[in-house]
């Protein structure tokens, strides 16, 4: 331990080492897809990124013998914690070389961060901007590139947690969808018949009227937002905030609402955005002097689409609409030449999201695990970790 040492990042010098640091653990690796380094750079701006106006947080890195090993972010959700009556930090964007005691140090260090402020356990990976990626370690589903927002990381890392003392909080499930055989003829027969019986209509969505879109994202979202552990419904900043960041990419093919035939009153909807993973991997963090041209080449050659949120009405549930709102997504990534789709990631305890999943033809390859650690009184003791 002696020869490791933790530093908060302070300065832009030691954030760029922090949001670099991949690019060296995961050299070689032909899955891992390096993120933009611009996006990363916002995400650890409490200018740009909502969640670190909601609670305290902060980011350390490891060094040995003054090179960086590891990283840690760390901080609370003080919203989400006053909603759900407790007092709970996070971690994310975790990374070390293969050496436990780069990560026990990590831990060490962020958790008496957490409790020197109040906090009685930790919970992650979490998001660190509190959108979808980032969010669980991958412990099943290796040897394949990520999809787009998924994330990705050693097995070993598993192995760490559960040393350190983490225990699984709950799982969240990916599901493959070969889109060549998944829209059968009785899946559609099925699909229509729901629609024409409970009196719904599919419409996609339509990017000159975004503001009207969002009031009815927010709207189903409100509606339907169940009591999961790790959410609540977000507030207007932070759909405004994550409509920032995905307009300028959202397909409108792939974005899908539900609506009463007699009211059209919103009851559902579906986002879906084609898989930017294959263009990532190209562009290798960076827009300029050429990435931007590899973006704008490579996008048209994408083969892949993401479903990553579904939300319908309570009083909608069980009459079709998650069937229909799948179906049209997946009819549209079809006609786009897409020939595989990935849904997720559902709660393992969402019952009827998975089992809608896989009655839409979803096989589950991947899963990402969400751990939590209750906080000690020794570790709101620094001289305890010593």
């Amino acid at each position: 331990m002696s020869d490791i040492v933790i530093k908060e990042v302070k300065s832009k010098k030691d954030q760029k080492q922090f949001i670099m640091l991949p690019w060296s653990l995961y050299k070689g690796d032909p899955f891992w897809v390096p993120p933009l380094i611009s996006d990363m750079k916002a995400t650890l701006n409490p200018a740009k990124n909502a969640l670190l106006n909601l609670g305290p947080y902060a980011y350390f890195l490891a060094f040995r013998d003054g090179k960086p090993v590891g990283r840690l972010g760390v901080g609370a959700d003080d919203r989400l914690n006053a909603a759900k009556n407790r007092r709970e930090g996070y971690f994310t964007l975790f990374e070390s070389i293969g050496d436990y005691s780069v990560a026990k140090a990590l831990f060490d260090k962020a958790l008496s961060w957490l409790a020197e402020r109040g906090y009685d356990a930790v919970t992650g990976p979490q998001s660190p901007s509190n959108g979808d990626d980032y969010r669980g370690l991958l412990v099943k589903g290796f040897g394949s590139q990520p999809v787009l927002m998924d994330s990705y990381n050693p097995p070993f890392y598993a192995d760490y947690l559960e040393k350190y003392g983490f225990a699984k909080q709950f799982d969240r499930l990916a599901f493959y969808y070969d889109l060549r055989s998944n829209v059968t003829e009785r899946f559609e027969r099925g699909v229509q018949y729901a629609m024409k019986r409970y009196a719904f209509h599919c419409d996609q969505l339509d990017k000159k009227n975004i503001d009207c879109a969002l009031k009815d994202v927010k709207q189903i979202i409100d509606e339907a937002h169940p009591e999961w552990p790790d959410m609540i419904p977000p507030s207007w900043e932070e759909i405004h905030a994550e409509a920032d960041k995905l307009v300028q990419l959202a397909v409108p093919e792939l974005v899908w609402f539900a609506r009463t035939n007699e009211a059209n009153r919103p009851i559902g909807f579906v986002m879906a955005m084609p898989d930017y993973n294959q263009v990532l991997k190209k562009m290798n963090g960076r827009l300029f002097p050429t990435g931007a041209i590899k973006y704008i080449w490579y996008k048209r050659r994408i083969t892949g689409a993401r479903s990553f949120i579904m939300f319908v009405s309570p009083d909608y549930q069980k009459k079709g609409v998650s069937g229909a709102l799948y179906m049209h997504a997946l009819k549209a990534a079809l006609a786009k030449g897409y020939v595989y789709g990935e849904g997720g990631t559902i709660h393992e305890f969402n019952d009827k999201m998975v089992r809608d999943a896989i009655g839409a033809g979803g096989d589950h390859y991947k899963t990402y695990r969400v751990y939590i650690k209750q906080l000690t009184q020794e570790q709101s003791d620094p001289a305890a970790n010593e």
